[in-house]
């Protein structure tokens, strides 16, 4: 039986099975954005480890951009907060951001495909 193209997907990723079963897979691209990403970034840094590839990483806020204004500080305090704490990590980390000010920000599952950072396997 032919292969399904996840699983073609998935075995061209595959670094190795773990003693729990569980398959370690390379990711080629990181897609990041503002709502649990500072959490992810509070854990690096609490168990000193560092992004492997910045220069894979792509954040763009987008979950919790304002539809009637785009001016910050956002009035939503803690969408202002999550903003800010992706923004503060940026610089350190080397990551690209797609600010709400760029014409390249969106939504994270699209600005993949439309900005040609994704392509087909």
């Amino acid at each position: 039986m032919a292969e399904t193209l996840f699983r073609k997907v998935w075995n061209a990723h595959r670094v190795r099975t773990l003693a729990s079963g569980q398959t370690q897979l390379f990711i080629g691209l990181h897609l990041v954005h503002e709502v649990t990403s500072p959490q992810a970034f509070d854990m690096l840094r609490q168990h000193g480890l560092r992004v492997a590839f910045p220069e894979r990483t792509v954040a763009t806020i987008d979950h919790i951009v304002p539809t009637s204004s785009q001016r910050r500080p956002f009035l939503d305090v803690m969408a202002e907060d999550m903003t800010v704490a992706l923004e503060r990590e940026l610089p350190r980390l080397r990551h690209h951001a797609l600010h709400t000010d760029s014409d390249e920000q969106g939504i994270v599952h699209v600005i993949g495909p439309q900005l040609g950072l994704t392509q087909p396997a």
